[in-house]
């Protein structure tokens, strides 16, 4: 199934695989996705008139805010990027440039591309470190001429030809061992480039290194040539190391950079988190000084704008922002106003209690519970969750939510270290490969710490 091509209810359904409840905004981010595919397959006129449906996402810590951004993106193959709001400052204090996270955006998509585009090469790129290999096992012998040999053309060609067919067949011999095995424990020497580096050289400036029009990697890089090295590796992993290398002088690195960018600009979906921590408060002293000066710088991202990278200029026109935050001490409506239209669709997430915690615990396909089941099957112990156990550990994370700071499903990560504990610690060592976990087990765990409260905030 073609992720760009999946309808709003496919979209649900596979985000229901992974996280439990929050209906309203799977259903707004399926829209969102969507629209943009609707916006790609209208007349391009009209296309680019048209704005991407950005979403706010309103909710406590821990509700699966972020866990949705990201399936959305990977399940569109759409380059991601998460990045908290209150990491940038407004202009002129210190801090990260709004533009930044384009440009981290952008690196993002070269690297998904070229890992995309290496991936296509690969059966080539292994045919060539093949023939490298062998050119190392069996280096191409210039033919040795006799005297008597060279005396006529006819005789010298004829000894070149039976030394060329010897050296095929030797080839040939070498190529089935090597294909078959047997030679993997030979050792090779190998050139390969010196990954430690001289010192780093870091250059600030307001607008970053992309607008000063240098490429210092790259510059450093022609003044001081690559260091190599010789290596003694065995043949797989000599194998190995000349298929990356071909794979890489294989890519079209032009490609590779026109497609990213043009994915960015299509399809790059960017997730600002603690939007609310932006907005500004009665004081006007302190760190809310600038809250409304970073609404307004990043004001022209999210509108449409064009920032300048390394890779070229990337317009803004058509990414789609999901910004999310609690807004406990704050609404939505408190943004500035021009900020607040460029996020039409919002959604309240819901917080979550015990019967939400079970769901969480065993349902989703990296569910909790199976796996801390398939860790401990590393070490040959078993592990069984009785049905009243795992009640029981969601009661406990509600209690606990309710009574210190409610962190949502972020609990039950603390919870299950806890509780697991001992048998993580023991499990190489223990003579019982089978260890039921049922609700007097839970409570005998954790009980005295739930009780006392000063300590579950600590532990728990």
């Amino acid at each position: 199934m073609s992720s760009r091509n999946l309808t709003p209810r496919e979209i649900v359904s596979e985000l229901d695989k992974y996280i439990i409840g929050q209906s309203d905004a799977k259903r707004a981010v399926a829209i969102a996705l969507r629209n943009r595919w609707r916006r790609q397959n209208v007349p391009q006129e009209l296309g680019e008139e048209i704005s991407p449906k950005n979403i706010i996402m309103i909710g406590p810590t821990g509700v699966g805010k972020t866990e949705i951004a990201r399936r959305l993106a990977k399940l569109d193959k759409s380059p991601f990027l998460k990045i908290e709001a209150s990491k940038f400052t407004e202009v002129g204090y210190v801090g990260r440039d709004v533009e930044s996270m384009i440009r981290d955006l952008v690196e993002l998509s070269v690297n998904m591309v070229k890992l995309e585009e290496q991936e296509n090469v690969k059966d080539r790129a292994a045919e060539i470190a093949e023939e490298r290999i062998l050119d190392i096992l069996l280096p191409p012998k210039p033919a040795e001429k006799k005297v008597e040999e060279i005396l006529t053309d006819e005789s010298s060609e004829q000894a070149d030809n039976g030394q060329i067919e010897q050296q095929d067949t030797t080839r040939e011999k070498l190529r089935r061992l090597l294909r078959s095995g047997n030679l993997d424990d030979r050792s090779v020497d190998l050139e390969v480039s010196d990954s430690r580096t001289g010192p780093i050289i870091e250059v600030f400036s307001s607008s970053g290194v992309e607008d000063m029009g240098l490429n210092m990697k790259e510059m450093f890089g022609n003044i001081f040539p690559q260091k190599t090295k010789r290596r003694k590796v065995k043949v797989p992993e000599a194998m190995e190391i000349l298929a990356q290398e071909e794979a890489q002088r294989l890519v079209d690195m032009d490609k590779v950079t026109k497609t990213a960018v043009e994915r960015v600009e299509q399809s790059g979906i960017i997730f600002l988190d603690e939007i609310d921590k932006i907005v500004g408060s009665d004081s006007a002293h302190g760190p809310d000084v600038s809250r409304e000066g970073v609404q307004r710088d990043l004001l022209p991202i999210v509108e449409g704008s064009t920032v300048n990278t390394r890779y070229g200029m990337v317009k803004t026109d058509h990414i789609l922002f999901v910004a999310a935050g609690a807004f406990s001490a704050s609404k939505p409506s408190d943004l500035v106003p021009e900020l607040q239209g460029r996020f039409p669709i919002r959604v309240e997430l819901d917080s979550l209690g015990k019967e939400e915690f079970i769901r969480i615990l065993t349902e989703p396909h990296s569910a909790l519970v199976k796996q801390y089941i398939e860790m401990m099957a590393t070490e040959g112990v078993k592990i069984v969750f009785t049905e009243e156990a795992i009640a029981e550990i969601a009661e406990i994370a509600a209690v606990v939510n309710e009574r210190a700071e409610n962190i949502g499903a972020r609990r039950l990560y603390t919870i299950m270290e806890t509780l697991l504990d001992e048998i993580s610690f023991n499990a190489p060592d223990m003579s019982e490969k089978e260890v039921v976990l049922d609700a007097d087990y839970v409570k005998e765990k954790l009980d005295d710490i739930v009780e006392d409260e000063d300590l579950s905030r600590y532990i728990l």
